[in-house]
């Protein structure tokens, strides 16, 4: 079963070109290591929120747009291995700040690896809505339950793929990191989930007929107000070689 490494970050709106530079040169070293997929996806509907949001999560700046990503692994064991062999790929060339410049603020970025729950569908497309989701450990079996409810409902009304994933490797870091993001308590952890659309008016459509007719109802297992998403447009999308 896939895994995921996931990351938010917050680059200079002005550097979103730079950004696509730097991360199709860069992400090209996961290629290589073996990853199924590497998506970077630019900021295009990410609202702020009451309690917490993308902006917070990565203290963006108001010249900043939020950037969605992952890096998508055959398995845990395959990840675990490539990261236990960092010092050899980040002696890459193309890993070098020199050759390679990275145009945002890597200390606000925050990331972690995550476990699947759901994947449903094959994905692409030119659209992606992300979310991260505190959810307490105990309810992990009812949020996949909801999850798995869900995914078909997605899928229904054209979503090329549903993707829910439970945090596995989450380091705290010095400014933010995914916790933090969500305010997570004690005995909470932090799902990360992505649902990929053909196109933005498929997802818009889309959205407009679940509200209508397809919310979930019922009990949450989770806390809603802390939950957040937004809507991204794809600028870097690498498949396996």
């Amino acid at each position: 079963m896939s895994y995921f490494d996931g990351f938010v970050l917050a680059v200079p709106t002005a550097h979103k070109d730079k950004f696509i530079a730097h991360a199709t040169l860069g992400d090209a070293v996961f290629q290589d290591e073996g990853a199924l997929r590497i998506v970077e996806a630019w900021g295009d509907d990410v609202p702020k929120g009451k309690v917490t949001d993308f902006q917070g999560a990565v203290q963006a700046k108001d010249d900043e747009t939020i950037v969605f990503a992952w890096v998508e692994w055959p398995d845990k064991a395959h990840r675990d291995d490539v990261m236990a062999r960092s010092e050899e790929w980040m002696a890459d060339p193309r890993m070098d700040p020199e050759n390679n410049p990275m145009p945002f603020d890597g200390k606000r970025m925050i990331y972690g690896g995550f476990d699947t729950l759901v994947d449903d569908g094959e994905g692409g497309g030119d659209y992606a809505d992300g979310y991260l989701v505190p959810v307490p450990e105990a309810r992990k079996d009812d949020y996949r339950a909801l999850a798995a409810k869900m995914a078909p409902v997605f899928r229904g009304y054209g979503a090329t793929r549903v993707v829910e994933a439970w945090g596995d490797d989450l380091p705290d870091g010095k400014l933010t990191d995914f916790r933090r993001a969500v305010k997570a308590e004690d005995g909470e952890n932090v799902v990360f989930s992505f649902v990929e659309w053909p196109d933005k008016a498929t997802r818009d459509a889309g959205w407009a007929k679940m509200m209508e007719e397809d919310g979930p109802g019922g009990d949450m297992p989770f806390d809603g107000k802390r939950m957040f998403w937004g809507g991204f447009r794809p600028v870097v999308d690498l498949q396996a070689r």
